[in-house]
C-alpha cells in the first residue's frame, strides 16, 4: 500500500493508542501487557502480543503452533461447573471478544469462508461492523472470497482509514486464518504472481510506519511457521508468537468443567484430575474427547483405556510422525553390556530422584548391526518410568512441509516431558549442515534438531537417544557435549559369560527353554550378534520339532544339546566382515568412557598411538568398500 505525502500528514500519531488497546485487553486487575491490564485467565501468549503492539514494535503478528485448540475466552465460572465449558472458545473468538473487544472493526478472512466480521457474542456490535463494512465493500453477499481480491480489499480499507480525519478513523483489527495458504512457503519464488502480490502487500503492512501510528493490527494464524513463506515468517517487522500446548493447571480446569458438562459422577472427579495431570501432549479438544468418551461408556477416566487413547490421539495429532511406546521392560532384561547398563541405570535413578541437573542431555548408542541398540534404549525408558517416543520419517516432498512436521513433533515432545526420544538410523534421519540438493531442507532440519537437543531447559525432561551403526557419519555438532553427551558402544558377546546370557535371553524371548548346561562353549570368533543368536535358537527349535514329528513323538519341551549343535554347525554368519569391523572400530573411536569397551578393544586403545592406528584402519576400510 502506498500513501502520498499529504496522506501521511493526515495520518498523524495514533490517537489514544494506549487507552484503546488497554480497554481491549481488559481492565481487570491481573497481569499487565505494557500499560494494558490482562485478566489472570487470559492465555500467556496474549501478554506478548499486547506488549509488542503497545510498544509500537509491530502491528503485524504471526500466531503459530497450537492455534486450532480451545483457549479461555471469558472469566471462569465456579470451578468444576458445567457452565465453565462456555469459558473456552477458538483463538479468533478470543481475539474478537477480549484482545480487540472494544475495537470498532474486527474483520476475519480465510480462503474457505471469505471475509466476515467478528464481534463475539455482541449482536449490536456485529450489526455496526456489518453496516460500516457494507458502505466500503458493498453487499455482504458480494464480499470477495478470492484471496487476491480479499487482500486488496483489506488494503483499500487501510488506505481509506489513513486518509480519513483523525476523529473519523476506526480501530481496525484483521484476523487472517490459515495464513499458510495466503503466503505459502515457496509460492512467490516459484513464479506465482498472485502469491507474490499477496506476500508483498502483507509485508508492506508490516513495514509501513503509518499503520503503526494508528489503531491497526493484523493477526495471522498458521499451524506451523515453516509452512509460511520465509520472507514473512522471518521478517523483523512481524512478531511471531508460538502458542504452546496447555499446561497442567489449564488442563485440570478444563477437564473438570468437561466432566461436569458430561454428567460424570462426583466420585470419579479424582480420576479426572489424574487424567489432566497425565495428559501432557494432548490438546484441550483431545482431552475433551477422552473425558466425554469415558463418561458415555461409564468407565473410569484414568482406567487402562486412558493410556491407549492418549497414545492414539497424540500419534494422530502428530500425523504419524511420532510413535509412542510404553516400555514393558527395564534394563534388567538386557543381557550383557554390563558397563553400559550400569551407567544407564545410574542416570535413570538420578532422573527418578529429580536430580535433573546431573542427567545427560542425550546419548549416542552405537555399534555393529544386531547388538540391541533399540532394545536397550527402550529398556532405559522403562527403567526411568517415562514414555518412549520414536521419531519416525518426518520428511515430505512438499516445500516447507518437512520443517512443519518436525516443528509440530517437537512442540508435542516439549509438552510431554519427561520423555525418551529415540531416533534410529540417526546418521540418515538427521542429515547435516552441508547436505544439498533439497533446497536447504536437510540443513534446516539439522538446525532445528540441534537447537532443541542443546536447549538445557529440557535437561532430564527430553532425553535424546541417537542410534546408529555408523557414528562416524553423524555430524560432530550433534555428538558434542551438551547434546548427545554420553557415547555408549555396544558389541557382540565377547566372552563365554555374555554368550550364555545372550542365549538365555533369546530363548526367553522365543518362549523356549534350553536344556541344562546349554549353550556350552561357543566359538567367539564367529562374531554372533543378538539377532544371529535368536536365529540359531529358532533353528534349533525347528530341528527338535521336525525330529519329534518324524519319530511320531510329542514336541519336546526344551532345546537339546544335539539340536543346538546342529543349528550352530549349519549357521553361516554374514560375510560382511569388513563392514562389521568398520562399525566396531567406529564405535570404539566414539566411546566416551573406557569402561564401556571390552578388554581387547581397551588394550588396543591404551597402546601408544592406538587410536591413531584405529583411525587409519577405519579410513582404509572405508576406501575399500567405498563408504
Amino acid at each position: 500500500m502506498t500513501i502520498s505525502a499529504a496522506n501521511a500528514d493526515a495520518a498523524g500519531p495514533r490517537p489514544g493508542a494506549t487507552d484503546a488497546a488497554a480497554g481491549s485487553l481488559g481492565t481487570v486487575a491481573g497481569r499487565t501487557a505494557g500499560s494494558a491490564a490482562l485478566p489472570e485467565w487470559c492465555p500467556t501468549w496474549a501478554e506478548r502480543l499486547g506488549d509488542a503492539y503497545l510498544s509500537g514494535t509491530s502491528c503485524v503478528f504471526m500466531l503459530h503452533g497450537n492455534v486450532r485448540d480451545l483457549v479461555p475466552v471469558a472469566a471462569p465460572a465456579a470451578s468444576g461447573s458445567r457452565d465453565d465449558v462456555a469459558a473456552w472458545g477458538t483463538v479468533p473468538d478470543f481475539l474478537a471478544r477480549e484482545m480487540f473487544g472494544r475495537w470498532d472493526i474486527v474483520l476475519a478472512y480465510d480462503v474457505g469462508k471469505g471475509l466476515r466480521p467478528l464481534a463475539g457474542s455482541d449482536p449490536a456490535r456485529l450489526r455496526a461492523m456489518a453496516q460500516w463494512l457494507t458502505e466500503r465493500l458493498g453487499n455482504a453477499a458480494n464480499w470477495p472470497r478470492d484471496p487476491d481480491q480479499a487482500i486488496a480489499a483489506i488494503d483499500a480499507i487501510f488506505e481509506r482509514n489513513l486518509i480519513d480525519p483523525p476523529e473519523q478513523r476506526k480501530r481496525i483489527a484483521i484476523v487472517l486464518d490459515y495464513a499458510q495458504y495466503l503466503a505459502p512457503a515457496g509460492e512467490a519464488s516459484a513464479g506465482s504472481r498472485a502469491g507474490a502480490g499477496r506476500l508483498v502487500r502483507i509485508l508492506g503492512w508490516a513495514s509501513n510506519p503509518l499503520l503503526r501510528r494508528v489503531n491497526v493490527a493484523v493477526v495471522m494464524l498458521a499451524d506451523t511457521l515453516a509452512e509460511v513463506h520465509p520472507r514473512l515468517a522471518t521478517n523483523p517487522a512481524v512478531t511471531a508468537i508460538d502458542l504452546p500446548l496447555p499446561d497442567a493447571a489449564e488442563r485440570e480446569r478444563f477437564a473438570l468443567a468437561t466432566a461436569a458438562a458430561a454428567g460424570m459422577p462426583a466420585d470419579r472427579l479424582d480420576g479426572v484430575k489424574r487424567v489432566a495431570a497425565l495428559s501432557g501432549g494432548l490438546t484441550l479438544e483431545s482431552l475433551r474427547a477422552v473425558i466425554a468418551l469415558s463418561a458415555r461408556e461409564g468407565t473410569p477416566p484414568d482406567g487402562p483405556e486412558f493410556a491407549a487413547r492418549k497414545k492414539d490421539m497424540i500419534e494422530r495429532s502428530c500425523q504419524g510422525l511420532v510413535e509412542f511406546i510404553q516400555p514393558r521392560l527395564t534394563l534388567d532384561a538386557v543381557a550383557g553390556h554390563e558397563a553400559a547398563k550400569a551407567r544407564l541405570q545410574a542416570d535413570a535413578r538420578a532422573i527418578q530422584r529429580g536430580q535433573l541437573e546431573s542427567a545427560p542431555m542425550g546419548y549416542l548408542i552405537c555399534g555393529p548391526v544386531g547388538t540391541g541398540k533399540s532394545f536397550i534404549a527402550e529398556c532405559y525408558s522403562g527403567s526411568v518410568g517415562i514414555p518412549c517416543a520414536v521419531l519416525k520419517n518426518f520428511r515430505s516432498k512438499y516445500v516447507g512441509e518437512t520443517e512443519g512436521n518436525l516443528e509440530h513433533a517437537l512442540d508435542v515432545l516439549r509438552s510431554l516431558g519427561p520423555v525418551v526420544v529415540i531416533i534410529d538410523e540417526a546418521d540418515a534421519a538427521l542429515g547435516n549442515r552441508d547436505q544439498g540438493g533439497d533446497s536447504g531442507t536437510s540443513a534446516r532440519v539439522f538446525s532445528m534438531i540441534a537447537r532443541q537437543m542443546g536447549d538445557t531447559r529440557y535437561r532430564g525432561k527430553i532425553v535424546w537417544m541417537l542410534l546408529t551403526s555408523r557414528p562416524d557419519l553423524l555430524p560432530i555438532d550433534l555428538k558434542r557435549q551438551g547434546r548427545a553427551e554420553v557415547h555408549i558402544p555396544l558389541f557382540y558377546p565377547h566372552d563365554q559369560a555374555e554368550m550364555d546370557a545372550m542365549f538365555t535371553a533369546m530363548a526367553r524371548k522365543c518362549r523356549v527353554k534350553l536344556a541344562p548346561g546349554l549353550p556350552g562353549p561357543v566359538d567367539l570368533s564367529l562374531g554372533l550378534s543378538g539377532a544371529d543368536i535368536e536365529s540359531v535358537v529358532l533353528a534349533a527349535r525347528r530341528k527338535g520339532l521336525e525330529r519329534a514329528a518324524d519319530a511320531g513323538q510329542s514336541p519336546p519341551d526344551t532345546i537339546s544339546a544335539e539340536d543346538l549343535k546342529a543349528a550352530l554347525d549349519d549357521f553361516m554368519p554374514s560375510a560382511q566382515g569388513l563392514e562389521k569391523e568398520m562399525q566396531e572400530i567406529a564405535a570404539v573411536l566414539e566411546c566416551t568412557e573406557k569402561r564401556f569397551l571390552p578388554d581387547r578393544w581397551k588394550d588396543k586403545v591404551n597402546e601408544p598411538g592406538g587410536r591413531s592406528r584405529l583411525q587409519e584402519r577405519l579410513a582404509a576400510i572405508r576406501d575399500v568398500i567405498g563408504s
